[in-house]
């Protein structure tokens, strides 16, 4: 059913639909205010009950319309049957059944329906069904437009008058897809193409200046005139008869594959197509595809709950988008319990876990990753955050028992310094590139690929007391991960007693990397794969040359949280002879060399990591000038991103233009579920696919909202066109909860009025 509502369309219209989202701008980019705003989020999906074997096509999950009764119960027409969302189920309804194919449902104002089906028109009133016999089968369509009630089946248009159906006599073929009622005006979507029939006259809507196609699917006007018109190249807008504007691509429609349209109580417009459905607010397009959103990108019918929320009636079940009010700081709070509920395992780490069932947090089990230290560093600087700004108990308690987790990944290593990529209890069977033997032809073809390969056969140890096993060939990122969050830890949370805790563990790794000659040696002594700062590595072995800017950086920052919490000046005296003697000065000027089809975002993660030790420890004014200038270098490419970690930590220390205003925006867009589904955006219209400049990988021209892609984290390319892991496993949120009260603490986030 297509309601009629007010809008604000006449205030679109007269800005001719440039769809184009307006500059988001902070005062003076200065703070961010955490005002309460809407998050979209999603309840399960409601599908029918299956048989095993039977195909779907023919199943309850194959909608093809659906309508809202005045109960907000919601009644399904499908391929087998009408369906009733019951408990989150769609299921037939008791005493109401209408069997076999149906097309059409219709809620009326007094709590009955109206259901097309293969066989005819039925009504369904007080729990009974019959049969009304002024229409024959098969019905394809109802719709109450204005006070007018009309249905559709194969043989043409027929209206309700006088209790009884009435043939609309026209030219048009006798395929009806939709009517619209528009003051005096009938507009008719027809096989054959639009017509709009008025004072007794009948017009066809053809040709480059009346219709962007012929194929017209669905129709809806509002309180103000407006017929909108969703044919399969877009939307054409009329009022009184004439075509005012046309939305396409070009103004930001995803798709012009369009299947149903229709206007939200708010005025909203949502548009249901073949790749998902869009909303457009009159500035603005978001876009709902993916398993993220619906259980089928193929959408065939949208209604609204009396809330607003959105019913979306897919080729296999039904989503219901809803919207619920949060701040900030709420948001916060959300993604803290989702760390806590599934993502904290033995002996503290954090990181993502894995799921049975794809999409099924019910399933979920605990997983190893290479970056497990990273992340729970992240998670553990977050929680010190958060207890500097609010004093909450629970987050000293989370942020000690990471550090405890980091602080075994050395211990359980057996040596006095180096550290374990992640731990997993010897029971466990299944872990990421578990031990295997390399043949000498093995081995040359991986050298063949790249001449820095190094192999490694045993990744995985066991623990001295046999209840772990744990992982090396550490990197340079878990390393800097380490270092970043020592510091805010030792600072923020720790006591006396802590305090030399961090210290000690930082000065053993710090000591065991000079040693070492700036190369992180494993235990079989050799320099781990990726563990190189050495100034004959990144200053003169051309295998390097990539990593020199960034690599400098990070052993500059070690040293400089060296010094910082152990107070020995040995590291400074490390930091001038790097600096000046192996010109690591005019190394970090160029902290990443990237190339118009080379760009590691990594590497800018790693960099966000190391400038707020360097411009918080270092004193020496020379050295804050070098460390500023590598600073601006970083920021510059990466500013258009509106990452909050990159935004946040220019912002805190340079004080310059950080874009803080986007930066809040995108957490705000930021998905609460954080299941990592496949996301293609590669088949959107309104998307430019390029191949740069991330070694040619495929991605988007623009930057889409979080909301639309598959990568939030800000080590991956946030432009990959498609992207995704199936929903087999869900991510942590220490990407946004580290950001978040970082935001906090150095005051570029205000806290919500209470």
């Amino acid at each position: 059913m297509k309601r009629i509502f007010g809008s604000l369309w006449v205030v679109l219209l007269a800005a001719t639909f440039t769809a184009v989202a307006p500059a988001i701008t902070n005062a003076a980019d200065k703070k961010i205010v955490d005002k309460p705003f809407l998050q979209d989020y999603r309840g399960p999906f409601i599908k029918a009950a299956v048989p095993k074997g039977q195909d779907v096509r023919k199943s309850g999950n194959n909608i093809r319309a659906i309508a809202v009764d005045t109960n907000d119960i919601i009644w399904a027409a499908t391929a087998d049957g009408l369906m009733q969302v019951q408990e989150d189920q769609l299921v037939s309804p008791e005493g109401a059944t209408v069997d076999g194919s149906t097309y059409a449902v219709l809620a009326n104002p007094d709590g009955s329906l109206w259901v097309g089906a293969w066989n005819g028109l039925f009504r369904i009133a007080d729990g009974q069904v019959t049969q009304d016999t002024g229409i024959e089968g098969p019905v394809t369509l109802l719709r109450r437009t204005g006070k007018r009630l009309f249905a559709a089946t194969p043989r043409g248009l027929f209206e309700k008058t006088d209790d009884a159906w009435k043939k609309v006599e026209g030219p048009w073929a006798t395929n009806i897809y939709d009517v619209v009622v528009a003051g005096d005006d009938l507009y008719i979507a027809a096989w054959s193409g639009l017509y709009r029939q008025s004072a007794g006259e009948t017009q066809w809507l053809q040709g480059k200046e009346q219709a962007l196609s012929r194929r017209v699917n669905s129709l809806a006007a509002d309180r103000n005139g407006h017929v909108w018109i969703g044919s399969a190249a877009g939307i054409d807008i009329y009022r009184d008869g004439r075509r005012v504007a046309a939305i396409t691509p070009e103004q930001g429609l995803p798709s012009t594959s369009i299947q149903c349209l229709n206007l939200g109580h708010d005025g909203r417009l949502w548009v249901g197509t073949a790749i998902g459905a869009a909303r457009f607010d009159g500035k603005s397009w978001s876009f709902r595809h993916s398993l993220r959103w619906l259980p089928n990108d193929n959408v065939r019918d949208i209604e609204f709950l009396k809330d607003g929320s959105a019913v979306i009636a897919t080729a296999d079940g039904i989503s219901i988008i809803r919207q619920r009010e949060m701040t900030l700081e709420s948001k916060a709070d959300f993604f803290e319990k989702l760390v806590r509920a599934r993502h904290v395992r033995p002996p503290g780490l954090m990181e993502r876990c894995r799921l049975a069932v794809a999409g099924d947090i019910s399933t979920f089990e605990p997983m190893d990753t290479d970056n497990d230290g990273m992340y729970t560093g992240l998670y553990m600087a977050a929680e010190s955050y958060r207890y500097a700004v609010t004093k909450a108990a629970d987050a000293k308690a989370n942020a000690t028992e990471a550090f405890r987790a980091m602080e075994f990944l050395q211990t359980v290593t057996g040596t006095p310094g180096f550290v374990a990529r992640t731990v997993i209890p010897v029971e466990w069977d299944r872990m990421a590139d578990g031990n295997r033997t390399y043949t000498d032809e093995d081995a040359a073809d991986h050298f063949a690929r790249e001449a820095r390969w190094k192999k490694v056969e045993n990744r995985w140890r066991k623990s001295a007391d046999g209840k772990w096993l744990w992982k090396g060939d550490t990197s340079s990122d878990e390393i800097t991960g380490h270092f970043f969050s020592y510091p805010i830890y030792y600072d923020l949370v720790a006591d006396d007693a802590e305090k030399k805790r961090v210290a000690a563990l930082v000065g053993r790794i710090m000591d065991h990397i000079i040693e070492g000659g700036y190369v992180l040696r494993d235990i079989d002594g050799q320099a781990t794969r990726w563990g190189v700062w050495s100034p004959e590595k990144l200053n003169n072995d051309p295998n390097w040359w990539l990593e020199r800017g960034v690599n400098s950086v990070e052993a500059l920052t070690y040293l400089t949280i060296a010094k910082h919490v152990t107070g020995d000046e040995k590291y400074d005296r490390e930091i001038d002879r790097l600096l000046y003697k192996e010109h690591y000065a005019e190394n970090i000027l160029k902290p990443l060399r990237t190339g118009n089809d080379y760009f590691t975002y990594i590497g800018y993660q790693l960099l966000a990591f190391c400038y707020p030790a360097l411009l918080t420890y270092e004193q020496d004014p020379a050295r804050r000038v070098l460390y500023r200038e590598s600073m601006e270098a970083w920021f510059a490419p990466v500013r258009r991103d509106d990452s909050p970690l990159f935004g946040f930590v220019y912002a805190a220390f340079s004080g310059g233009d950080a874009k803080l205003g986007a930066c809040a925006e995108l957490l705000r867009d930021v998905p609460l579920d954080q299941i990592q589904y496949t996301i293609h955006n590669s088949q959107r219209e309104d998307v430019e696919v390029v191949g740069i400049p991330v070694e040619g990988r495929r991605q988007t021209r623009r930057l889409l909202p979080p909301s639309e892609r598959a990568v939030f984290r800000w080590d991956r390319n946030v432009y990959f066109v498609d992207h995704g892991a199936g929903g087999r496993w869900e991510g942590s949120t220490a990407f946004w909860l580290m950001p978040y009260w970082m935001g906090r603490y150095y005051d570029l986030i205000t806290p919500p009025e209470k």
